[in-house]
């Protein structure tokens, strides 16, 4: 009897057809399984923005309280109700100086106090600095002279 071949022309043919089929298939499962990654972010990020869009809807809401317009406006804006004397506390010593850093110079007193005024305070400061601003006068820079008889034309 003669020995049988190990791969038989019908074998070969389905690894063939097998191999072919695999390497057809894989670009369009690759991009379909990124397609679905994709989707799935967006789905995460339309979920986030939904999210943002109800906390912007709650804190309008909120602001249409003239309740609490008030309480903010006292706040942030330091406003007072007629009748009432608004104070600010401030700390003379200034912020707590940690015991492991070291101290800060005496000239560094300043932004801690600028920190502690309130913003109306430092646009007129700035006001202020800007009028007191010497500036320097103009002085036009004169011309370098054109060579006589250059060569290179000119478009005047």
């Amino acid at each position: 009897m003669a020995a049988r071949p190990r791969f038989t022309s019908r074998a070969t043919v389905l690894v063939l057809v097998l191999c072919s089929l695999v390497a057809i298939l894989a670009y369009p499962t690759r991009q379909f399984i990124s397609q679905r990654a994709e989707i799935s972010a967006q789905r995460a990020k339309a979920d986030h923005v939904r999210q943002q869009v109800d906390q912007l809807r709650r804190d309008k809401a909120r602001w249409q309280d003239p309740e609490y317009v008030k309480a903010q406006a006292r706040a942030r804006l330091h406003y007072a109700v007629p009748g009432e004397t608004p104070y600010i506390a401030v700390n003379p010593a200034g912020p707590a100086v940690q015991p492991s850093a070291p101290a800060a110079p005496a000239s560094s007193g300043g932004s801690a106090q600028a920190a502690a005024k309130p913003w109306y305070a430092s646009v007129w400061d700035s006001v202020d600095a800007a009028d007191t601003v010497a500036l320097a006068p103009a002085t036009p820079r004169p011309l370098p002279p054109s060579p006589v008889g250059d060569p290179t034309p000119h478009d005047h």
